[in-house]
């Protein structure tokens, strides 16, 4: 399959070849890794990508006067998709995370309580999305990795506090800074305007608004929708009371576009209990090869039961899959 690579894939790529240092060129390939077309044709020179990256942050570590720092926050991707929380101080993050997961970040009443960033696993129906929270963003301070970390997570949660009545500007600094370090947030549910620079990676974004339960919340929301309305789709929630979280819970299943699939051995029921996840528009190879690559050579067939199916009909590899198709593989 080709690999199709894009112009701002190969801007990203000859800005790696021109960087000097190791920093410079972990951040361009990064960018490269954020930007390249995520299908089987693009596989093996995503695994080279990230060979080289990984390559470049053991060098980090060893050299002397090295920083560690890069190494130490690269956040492994887990569950169905990773998300990156972000926003301005004060605005909820580590309580939104403490609330949708069994994480327990430490939460504060003073800003820049999170310092680095900090995993924990969401449930939606019966599978599980990696949130990391990060340290808040200002113009004033960036640690370098956190761009970094939201431009190879699958999408954001740029969450903000509704009741602060300076919480539009706090938006607005928010993506001017996300911008200087070539990350653009826009919503997930719609088309970005082309990118003239060719230079910054688009990141799905849901803006959380958050502590919906107080006074002032609903008046600012709609100055935030006024100027912002045509950029991000909103989640309404509220830390204390709960409300909203699993709507937004919802929004972000939507927002990753990955489809759930149950396998069965001949005979016997589908394990509906542990579904692979993929990324829509995924094959019938494609789960092979996520079960164990020798299987994929070795597939023959396969028999599908699912909604608009005819139940147990046999399909090929390049079978496309739906949320919730149970697959029964035949070697």
């Amino acid at each position: 399959m080709p690999a199709n690579l894009t112009p701002q894939y190969r801007e990203a790529e000859d800005r790696y070849r021109e960087a000097k240092t190791t920093e410079e060129k972990i951040a361009c390939l990064e960018d490269m890794l954020a930007i390249i077309p995520k299908h089987k044709g693009t596989d093996h020179l995503q695994g080279d990508i990230k060979a080289r990256i990984a390559k470049l942050k053991r060098l980090e570590e060893i050299k002397p006067g090295g920083s560690a720092r890069s190494a130490q926050y690269n956040v492994e991707h887990e569950g169905g998709g990773q998300v990156a929380l972000i926003g301005p101080p004060n605005s909820g993050k580590s309580k939104l995370l403490s609330m949708i997961s069994k994480a327990q970040p430490e939460i504060g009443d003073y800003p820049f309580t999170t310092h680095k960033p900090f995993p924990g696993m969401m449930p939606y129906e019966d599978i599980k999305f990696q949130i990391v929270d990060m340290p808040p963003i200002t113009e004033e301070f960036v640690e370098p990795w956190m761009p970094a970390v939201a431009r190879n997570a699958d999408a954001v949660l740029f969450v903000v506090d509704m009741s602060d009545d300076s919480v539009l500007d706090q938006v607005d600094e928010v993506i001017r800074t996300m911008e200087k370090f070539r990350t653009r947030l826009w919503g997930w549910d719609r088309l970005a305007p082309p990118d003239e620079t060719g230079l910054l990676v688009t990141k799905k974004t849901i803006l959380v608004a958050n502590k919906m339960d107080l006074p002032d919340s609903a008046g600012n929301l709609d100055v935030v929708n006024e100027f912002n309305g045509e950029r991000f789709p909103v989640a309404q929630v509220s830390c204390v009371t709960g409300v909203g979280l699993e709507d937004m819970k919802a929004q972000v299943f939507r927002m990753l576009d990955v489809v759930r699939v149950y396998t069965k051995v001949p005979g016997k029921p589908a394990d509906m209990n542990a579904p692979y996840v993929l990324t829509r528009g995924s094959t019938l190879h494609d789960l092979a090869d996520m079960i164990h690559k020798d299987f994929a050579q070795k597939l023959k067939f396969a028999r599908i039961w699912g909604h608009g199916k005819r139940e147990g009909v046999m399909v090929g590899k390049e079978q496309v899959l739906d949320d919730k198709d149970i697959i029964e593989l035949h070697a």
